[in-house]
């Protein structure tokens, strides 16, 4: 496993939906990725897509030390259904000494649990997708990601009477609050915008700002 504990590797433990997403994604974004799960069809499922993967029990000092995890700066914890191997396995990474330890939770309970033990990040996948759902179906928004501030990025239609006005002239920063950050026309790559930034007949626009205020723009679209 040459090159394996660089610091933009990763180590992916429990290979099902959640993790195997990410750690197929991280292998895309060019990061070398071990894989470990104690499932044997998961393992030989992923042993055709990733570089390193590994059936062991994650919950064992000995075996990840064996399999060079203590060499990752970064790791993912992917066990939602078993809360007690999820949290065996994040105690593991620590005590082998991994610094960045990201960890899906099921329920608020199951995450302070795992941050208790010393998970760097804790994540809710199922609330977050939820949660963006329901901004979804109640508006005109194609895409939301709201942030914890009460941040968000929205990806949405361009608003019909704004079609050929350039986004000094709209001025939507002081009528909306929201800022039109990019622009994506039919068959054409995205561009960044800017003040002489023309909107386009039938394009897309990420915008941002306030999440009502997102919320209120896209309804206007």
């Amino acid at each position: 496993m040459a090159d394996i504990g660089r610091d933009d590797n990763v180590v992916v433990i429990g290979l099902g939906r959640f993790g195997g997403a990410v750690a197929g994604t991280l292998q895309k974004l060019g990061h070398e990725v071990l894989g470990i799960d104690n499932d044997p069809k998961l393992v030989q499922e992923w042993s055709e897509r990733l570089t390193h993967v590994a059936e062991a029990d994650s919950t064992d000092e000995d075996a990840l030390r064996q399999l060079g995890v203590p060499d990752f700066t970064h790791a993912v914890v992917g066990i939602g259904t078993h809360m007690e191997q999820s949290i065996l396995t994040v105690l593991a990474l620590v005590e082998v000494g991994v610094p960045h330890i990201w960890a899906k939770a099921i329920s608020a309970k199951h995450g302070k649990i795992l941050s208790s033990v010393g998970a760097t990040k804790v994540i809710y996948p199922e609330s977050a997708m939820g949660d963006r759902v329901a901004h979804l179906i109640t508006s005109r928004m194609i895409d939301f990601i709201e942030f914890d501030d009460d941040f968000a990025i929205a990806k949405t239609r361009a608003p019909h009477a704004k079609v050929g006005q350039t986004l000094a002239d709209l001025q939507l920063r002081t009528k909306h609050g929201v800022t039109v950050v990019g622009v994506k026309e039919p068959g054409k790559e995205f561009a960044f915008a800017g003040p002489d930034t023309v909107i386009p007949e039938n394009a897309t626009l990420i915008v941002s700002g306030p999440a009502t205020k997102v919320q209120k723009f896209a309804a206007t679209t």
